[in-house]
């Protein structure tokens, strides 16, 4: 015999009453021993989505061709190829966005165009610094594409997301591939066949061929990645490096964490004398500051320099480091006011917006007054990198105080996204302006007008700078040009990974040559500074600042 279900009793749990219950009614019981626990209501749960469907096969054909794309065309070196990886990871994302039923909004095309925009400055220009600089916002931008969202959270911390999905993202494409492994077991062999056959064919009839022609060699192999043993270790990592980034996009497209559902809560409002009276007294000293700079240009700078008792280069160098850190510190001040300054009445909201608005106004005239001190430094030591990157951020500075006056007016509801959007231009602008060729002709105005340059330095600038400095008379162009032309033979690769500005800079360089020996343009530079190999001091030109210069 057999025990049935046990009628519901009055001593039993009330959880244990309702399963009792139901068993008692012939029906299934919910849970066999104990409730289900719900999980907790938290922040993190909140930004997880819910599952995403199982993965497609265009998703897993476009992650494959990634990382194949990547282990053959990323090795030896960065240009055009990086646009021809981005295509089938762009395509694994959208088939996965697909899948997952998410619609193509305007802003997801906007941030979509603007990262694809971006990995054309490594295509441009040789310089590395700003390629690097547009790589990571290129990488910015596509979280954003992916992940939607318009608030602050969304904005600064997309770029996160992409990293959560790396792991589930593997386990995501594993189950998909194991699925339908099983499901098509008798499809793989005449694929895998007809792969094999059309791979024989096209090794043995192009081995034949480029035996027979030599140009037609000469082309193969122009369009071949070089492949060996050698290079297996470093080809195995490039198409790690592929196929997880693929998979991180595809499984962030398909299922992106939520960040505006991340709630920021206001700060408790203050009262109105305890936050507005700071910052009109900063207000004050803006305006004594700006006045100051104001009677400078009008009275000169001598003027200033001799009640001073400092040198030009002390002057601009010391007073361009304080204005871009006051600068900073104003959006850092005006963050934290909006945050606590109380909103509810409309008399508040209006002294808020007149003293953050003022504030606003008196730092646009310190960022002016900042690149002014820039343009007399550079005027007097040249423009190096790492200034001009300094005075870029100051500019960029100066827009994104626009964009906060523009929100005070019309609202802030767009300005993180036009924060994000001014950067990433910012940064392409940057890059397709060519900074190195900026170095290279400021420097060679200056030498034109007063006679001094400094050639180790303009020697280890990139291709970019190449027609600015051929413009420069024998034996400075020479000189200039010899560790760039060094390095460019040294450098040769396929087209897939040479810049449009390298090719321009071996063009003009074949046409004209060099006619100086590094022997030779040492004893012009004292010797010891001239390096056209890169592996020494940058820094030796004797009308540079003595001091630590930007």
């Amino acid at each position: 015999m057999t025990a049935g279900p046990v009628p519901p009793g009055p001593y039993q749990p009330p959880q244990h009453r309702a399963v009792a219950a139901t068993a008692w009614q012939g029906g299934p019981a919910p849970y066999p021993w104990a409730p289900p626990t719900p999980p907790a209501d938290t922040w993190l749960t909140r930004l997880r989505p819910a599952a995403p469907a199982q993965v497609t096969a265009p998703t897993l054909w476009a992650v494959l061709a990634t990382a194949v794309l990547c282990a053959l065309l990323l090795d030896g070196g960065l240009g055009l190829n990086l646009m021809i990886v981005a295509a089938p990871a762009v395509l694994a994302a959208a088939f996965a966005a697909r899948a997952a039923g998410r619609r193509l909004r305007p802003w997801t095309l906007v941030w979509a165009v603007g990262g694809l925009a971006l990995l054309a400055v490594p295509a441009l220009r040789d310089a590395g610094w700003p390629t690097f600089l547009a790589i990571v916002t290129a990488l910015g931008v596509t979280a954003l594409a992916l992940h939607g969202g318009r608030g602050w959270p969304s904005v600064l911390l997309a770029p996160l997301g992409l990293f959560d999905s790396l792991g589930s993202g593997t386990a995501w494409v594993w189950r998909g591939v194991r699925d339908r492994a099983d499901g098509s077991r008798g499809r793989w062999g005449p694929v895998v066949r007809t792969v094999g056959v059309a791979v024989a064919l096209l090794v043995v009839f192009g081995a034949l061929f480029a035996g027979a022609d030599a140009a037609f060699a000469d082309l193969l192999g122009s369009l071949m990645p070089d492949i060996s043993l050698e290079q297996a270790p470093w080809r195995l990592s490039l198409f790690l490096l592929g196929l997880f980034g693929a998979i991180a996009l595809a499984r962030t497209a398909a299922a992106p964490l939520r960040w505006d559902r991340m709630a920021i809560r206001p700060g408790r409002a203050r009262a109105r004398l305890e936050w507005a009276l700071p910052l009109i007294v900063l207000n004050l000293l803006f305006a004594a500051f700006n006045a100051v700079q104001l009677a400078v240009l009008l009275g000169g700078y001598d003027n200033v320099l001799s009640e001073t008792d400092q040198k030009l280069s002390e002057y601009a160098r010391e007073g361009f480091w304080q204005l871009l850190m006051a600068t900073l510190l104003t959006l850092v001040v005006i963050g934290l006011a909006l945050r606590w300054a109380p909103r509810t009445d409309a008399r508040d909201r209006t002294l808020v917006r007149a003293v953050l608005g003022t504030l606003c106004v008196l730092t646009l005239v310190v960022v002016a007054s900042a690149l002014r001190r820039m343009d007399l430094y550079v005027d007097a030591y040249g423009l190096t990198r790492l200034r001009i990157s300094v005075a870029a951020m100051e500019i960029w500075l100066g827009l994104v105080i626009l964009l906060i006056m523009a929100a005070g007016i019309f609202g802030a509801r767009l300005l993180p996204r036009a924060v994000a959007v001014s950067a990433a231009a910012g940064v392409l602008a940057f890059g397709l302006a060519s900074p190195d060729a900026l170095v290279a002709e400021r420097n060679v105005e200056r030498f034109s007008s007063s006679k001094k340059i400094d050639i180790p330095y303009l020697a280890r600038l990139s291709a970019d700078a190449v027609p600015a400095l051929d413009r420069l008379p024998e034996p400075q162009r020479s000189c200039a040009l010899l560790g760039i032309e060094i390095r460019l033979r040294a450098d040769e690769g396929a087209w897939y990974a040479t810049s449009w500005s390298q090719e321009r800079a071996r063009t003009l360089l074949a046409e004209r040559g060099i006619d100086r020996t590094p022997a030779e343009c040492g004893a012009m530079t004292r010797g010891d500074d001239y390096d056209p190999y890169g592996n020494g001091d940058p820094y030796g030109d004797p009308y540079v600042d003595p001091y630590d210069t930007p």
